[in-house]
């Protein structure tokens, strides 16, 4: 049985309010940091955010402990300047992301049962609203993709488990080898493309996660190779095929062992 309804009051060491007011400073006391605007900032916002999921795939605390607060910074940034335009602080910053969070947790913070997230945001959108309505343009191709078939599975528009969506990439992959060479190949392999980050999603993972491993994977297998085609005197960029081929399965073999 669960215990009385919390006060929703989350009281906190004042960290954001350092960064912002260390912003707030700035603002006053340099001429870079004075003349920025949100649509100014936006790159390096971008940048940061970039630089933090790369500290966390590369595994290093004390990288990731650095690029956070770079990132925090330009949260702050952006905080500061909307409050200098009169647009919002960061008290109805804040209080829209509690609001949103007790909304969202009705298993958390009161009686309700969980339910599935992309059900609520469902459920919050206007009755004329498409179900897509408000996806970030800015995306990349592999997560909005996998956005879209979230939000398409929140009105039960999906697969029931992802053996009918490896069917359907299969079928893809099919029409996506008859198209080579055609001018309709550009739309076949979008779909291919599409259908795997569909059976990954249903699979429990994240597309975007999945191919940077495998991109880290591959670099580092490609490297290896590189250092032992060296060590046996081989040209990489004049060898053929087959003696690339040969050399991928030694490394395979020996990260194996």
């Amino acid at each position: 049985m669960k215990g009385p309804a919390p006060s929703h009051h989350f009281p906190g060491p004042g960290t954001l309010d350092r960064a912002l007011n260390l912003v707030r400073f700035l603002r006053h006391e340099c001429p870079w940091d004075a003349k920025q605007t949100a649509e100014s900032l936006n790159p390096h916002l971008l940048e940061e955010t970039h630089e933090v999921v790369d500290a966390i795939r590369e595994g290093s605390p004390d990288d990731l402990e650095g690029e956070l607060g770079d990132l925090l910074l330009n949260l702050a940034f952006q905080i500061v300047v909307a409050e200098e335009g009169g647009q919002m602080d960061a008290d109805s910053v804040y209080a829209r992301l509690e609001a949103k969070m007790i909304a969202r947790h009705p298993h958390v913070f009161g009686d309700g049962e969980r339910e599935n997230w992309e059900t609520m945001k469902a459920r919050e959108r206007a009755d004329d609203q498409s179900v897509l309505t408000g996806l970030a343009k800015g995306l990349d191709p592999l997560t909005r993709s996998y956005r879209i078939q979230e939000r398409a599975a929140s009105v039960g528009f999906d697969w029931e488990d992802p053996s009918g969506a490896l069917e359907k990439a299969g079928e893809e992959l099919e029409e996506a080898t008859d198209a080579l060479g055609s001018d309709d190949f550009v739309e076949e392999i979008g779909d291919l493309l599409f259908a795997c980050v569909n059976v990954a999603r249903l699979g429990g993972a994240h597309p975007t996660t999945a191919l940077a491993r495998a991109n880290t994977k591959f670099m580092r297998r490609f490297e290896a190779l590189e250092v032992l085609a060296r060590a046996r005197g081989i040209d990489v960029a004049s060898a053929r095929l087959p003696t690339l081929d040969q050399l991928w399965n030694e490394v395979k073999t020996q990260e194996r062992q």
